[in-house]
């Protein structure tokens, strides 16, 4: 099962001229493909794409055990300049988390929200790039998300970006399936609000 993993590989599928993302996600021990996020925006949305940088239009994103099954979980991102809010909602379409983006932060910040608007954590980013920290209310440390280096002619020619979400093993994030779905939607979410271009 997705959930019950601490780290995860996220590895961008690198295409020709492609107006939505997949990502494959593996687990690092075993390299081992464990699931799979596709971005499945609106229609309209994917061809304004061509005149529109996407980070200003909505999107969705499903995340896959098996692609021939239903999504497990799902981020939707909705349209934004300055600040920018991703919905995460389970299978069902129920809601059970918001990431919101701070509007002043260097490197980049979110807060993670259950869907009753109690503030589960942060997302901080450094100012020089790939790095993210988790953290709870506390300051305690949840998880980390850095970027792994796919070779110069991939990183400089291709938007793909490959990074890995690792999440700590303390009992909070073990035990609770959807705080474990909200840090990884977190991971997705750094790379479609502030990564992409």
């Amino acid at each position: 099962m997705l959930l019950s993993y601490r780290r995860f590989f996220v590895r961008e599928r690198v295409a020709m001229l492609k107006l939505t993302d997949t990502y494959d996600i593996f687990d690092p021990a075993t390299n081992a493909q464990i699931g799979v996020a596709k971005e499945e925006p609106p229609t309209w949305a994917k061809f304004a794409r061509l005149m529109v940088n996407k980070r200003f239009l909505p999107t969705k994103i499903h995340i896959y055990e098996d692609e021939a099954d239903g999504p497990i979980f799902s981020l939707s991102k909705k349209p934004g300049f300055l600040r920018v809010s991703v919905v995460v909602e389970d299978a069902r379409g129920n809601e059970f988390g918001t990431l919101r983006s701070k509007v002043l932060s260097f490197g980049g910040a979110f807060t993670v929200l259950r869907a009753d608007g109690t503030e589960v954590a942060t997302v901080k980013g450094d100012w020089k790039g790939w790095n993210f920290r988790l953290l709870d209310e506390h300051g305690n440390e949840l998880g980390v998300v850095t970027k792994q280096w796919a070779g110069l002619g991939k990183e400089f020619f291709t938007s793909a970006d490959n990074y890995v979400i690792a999440l700590d093993d303390s009992e909070g994030t073990s035990a609770d399936p959807k705080l474990a779905a909200l840090l990884l939607a977190a991971g997705l979410a750094i790379d479609i609000v502030f990564k992409e271009r």
